[in-house]
């Protein structure tokens, strides 16, 4: 299967999920809006559930790559940082299913794919990674912090540089997940990271 059809059957799940709670969502429908058949749905997802973690793993896999975006940005580390912050309030705003991963609340209008890896029989290549372990929130908190101390540590950081930037990283991470949880006023989340920040990183 073309990865463009998985792509439309993936957008085809999440508009329906948009529309009416998961356990409402009927797969001949997502096949029909994809414009496949039901059995082309069934042969690259192999159920429902297996539908799910393939949506799940893509919408991680696209704050993820929003993550890396903010981080790219041309400016010093306190700006990709808050940068960071703002996308992951932002995002999961926007995105309920992002909002349950960073959180760990899943409503019932959610499906609710098990974190751990399932057994696949799957010859889909981007299946079996769906099928493998999700992220948790501190998975996420975990990545996060990673990939900004791998984009901010110069080639001459020192350890005990990277270690003070890895609990500034991690702060950043978590501030911006409990800002999930509880969105501050307007403007609140930038102001919330440069305060947290301004003793921390001497950048």
């Amino acid at each position: 299967m073309m990865p463009a059809a998985r792509e439309s059957l993936l957008d085809a799940a999440y508009t329906a999920l948009a529309r009416r709670p998961w356990s409402a969502v009927r797969m001949v429908d997502v096949a029909a809006a994809a414009g496949v058949s039901r059995q082309t749905l069934y042969n690259e997802f192999g159920s429902k559930e297996g539908l799910a973690r393939a949506l799940v793993r893509r919408e991680a896999d696209g704050y993820l790559a929003g993550v890396d975006r903010a981080l790219a940005t041309p400016s010093d580390a306190r700006d990709r940082l808050t940068a960071t912050a703002e996308w992951t309030a932002a995002h999961a705003r926007d995105n309920a299913l992002v909002r349950a991963m960073l959180t760990g609340c899943w409503s019932e209008r959610l499906p609710s794919p098990t974190l751990s890896a399932v057994p696949s029989s799957s010859a889909v290549p981007a299946q079996r990674r769906a099928d493998g372990p999700l992220p948790s929130p501190g998975d996420f908190v975990a990545i996060v912090r990673d990939r900004a101390v791998s984009v901010l540590t110069g080639p001459a950081g020192n350890k005990s540089d990277t270690a003070d930037l890895a609990r500034s990283c991690e702060l950043v991470a978590r501030l911006a997940l409990s800002c999930v949880a509880a969105p501050p006023g307007e403007g609140g989340v930038a102001d919330l990271v440069r305060s947290a920040l301004h003793r921390q990183l001497a950048v």
